[in-house]
């Protein structure tokens, strides 16, 4: 999906191709609308990396008793630590106030430094969740003011054709990281058994065995 990369020229450089070793990063803040957003789109990653100390943020849902309760086991099982955010996510989807969004994510962090942080894509990974996309663009305007820094900020490279298939990586994508067998099954497995969504279910069903992300960094 090529609207990832053109809005983001002259305010971070996008690298081409890296060959980036998530191993030299330690301290890893993912950065979500939703718990179950850092299952989908990054929990393989995550499962590949336990050397990392990896925090998972999410803006919306701490009120919901059932959610919060899986997000806390999903977070075990995939050795995290997180905390949970609690703005409005009802299904007409209001426009969320910028400045609160970046407000609660820093208010949620325990840090404003971490060696990497991952979100989601400025137009998100489907056809289409505000939530997505506001969360985008708070994380890259904290780091764009450097109130969060980084020495790489990772965003989810997903696309959908309009709605038109399911997400699939962007062909394109800067990282496509391949998850083997076992550690698809492990994410697929939060997914279905800890998140309780079936197999029949939209989420299990892009629970995909491809993490796909572009990178950037703030100009010098």
């Amino acid at each position: 999906m090529q609207a990832d990369k053109g809005p983001l020229q002259g305010k971070y450089m996008v690298e081409p191709k890296p060959r980036e070793q998530l191993c030299d990063y330690r301290d890893c803040a993912v950065i979500v609308a939703h718990p179950d957003d850092e299952t989908l789109w990054t929990g393989g990653t995550i499962l590949m990396h336990p050397e990392a100390q990896w925090t998972v943020v999410t803006i919306c849902r701490r009120s919901d008793e059932e959610r919060a309760e899986k997000f806390e086991r999903a977070l075990e099982q995939l050795n995290a630590t997180g905390v949970m955010g609690d703005l409005d996510d009802g299904p007409e989807q209001r426009p969320l106030d910028a400045d609160e969004v970046e407000e609660t994510i820093l208010s949620l962090l325990s840090s404003d430094k971490f060696d990497l942080i991952v979100t989601h894509g400025l137009w998100g990974e489907y056809t289409r969740h505000l939530r997505h996309e506001e969360t985008s663009r708070a994380v890259m305007s904290l780091f764009r003011h450097r109130k969060l820094s980084a020495r790489r900020l990772w965003v989810f490279a997903y696309e959908d054709g309009g709605g038109r298939y399911l997400p699939r990586p962007v062909r394109d994508a800067e990282i496509l990281l391949r998850l083997s067998d076992e550690v698809w099954q492990r994410k697929y497995d939060i997914i279905t058994k800890v998140y309780g969504f079936g197999a029949d279910s939209f989420e299990a069903k892009i629970a995909g065995r491809v993490e796909a992300f572009n990178t950037m960094k703030p100009r010098s």
